[in-house]
C-alpha cells in the first residue's frame, strides 16, 4: 500500500488490525529521526543500534497491548521512550554522558571540559562529576529532565520543549530555575567546582 499520504494514526489502526506491514512503515518513516537523535547523545553506534531497537521493541509491545493512548505526536511518544532508555541505560551504569554546550550563559559544566590532565586532577574532576551529579538529585523532576536534555544531552531549548510537551518559554524557565537552585544548592553544601 502506499503509505506517502497516510497518518502515522492510520498506520498504528491498520496495524492494530492485523496489518503488518504497517508498523513496518511507521518505523521506516521515523527511522532516521530517532536513530540520529540516540546517536546523537549515547556517541556510539553499537549502544545506539540497541536502544533504538528496544524503544521500537516497546512502542510494538504498547501498541500490541492496547495501552497506547494517543496524546501528541506518534514521533514524541518515540522520541520520549528512546530518551526514557537513554536515561535507563546511563542510571543502570552508573554515569552521563558529558557534552559540551555551546551556550554562553552561567554554565556550571565548564569546570568539566578539561583533557588530558594529571591523575590527581583527573580524581579531581571525577569528584567534580560526582558532585554535581548528586546536586541534579535534588532539583524537582521537570527542572532535573531540562538540565540533562540540556547539557548532558546537547539538546536546543526548541527539541526539550517538543520532548516534554512544554512551551519553549516553559522549557527556558525550568532551565533557568535549574541553575538558580544549582548555584544555591553549592553554596548552601559548599562545593567547589573547580580544580
Amino acid at each position: 500500500m502506499n503509505t506517502q499520504h497516510v497518518s502515522d494514526q492510520e498506520l498504528i489502526s491498520s496495524y492494530l488490525d492485523g496489518d503488518h506491514s504497517s508498523i513496518e512503515h511507521l518505523i521506516s518513516r521515523h527511522q532516521s529521526r530517532v536513530f540520529a537523535y540516540i546517536l546523537m547523545v549515547v556517541k556510539d553506534k553499537h549502544l545506539a543500534d540497541d536502544i533504538f531497537q528496544d524503544a521500537f521493541i516497546k512502542v510494538i509491545n504498547t501498541l500490541r497491548s492496547g495501552s497506547y493512548k494517543e496524546e501528541g505526536k506518534f514521533i514524541q511518544w518515540v522520541m520520549r521512550i528512546a530518551h526514557n532508555l537513554i536515561i535507563d541505560h546511563y542510571r543502570k551504569a552508573k554515569r552521563m554522558p558529558v557534552v559540551e554546550n555551546k551556550n554562553e550563559d552561567f554554565d556550571i559544566f565548564s569546570t568539566l571540559r578539561l583533557t588530558d590532565d594529571s591523575i590527581e586532577d583527573r580524581m579531581i574532576i571525577d569528584q567534580i562529576h560526582e558532585d554535581v551529579r548528586k546536586l541534579i538529585e535534588h532539583l524537582p523532576p521537570e527542572q532535573k529532565e531540562v538540565l540533562i536534555m540540556r547539557h548532558y544531552s546537547g539538546m536546543s531549548f526548541k527539541d526539550i520543549a517538543e520532548h516534554t510537551d512544554v512551551s519553549i518559554n516553559t522549557a527556558l524557565g525550568r532551565m533557568r530555575y535549574a541553575l538558580i537552585n544549582l548555584r544555591k544548592l553549592i553554596d548552601k553544601k559548599d562545593i567547589v567546582l573547580t580544580l
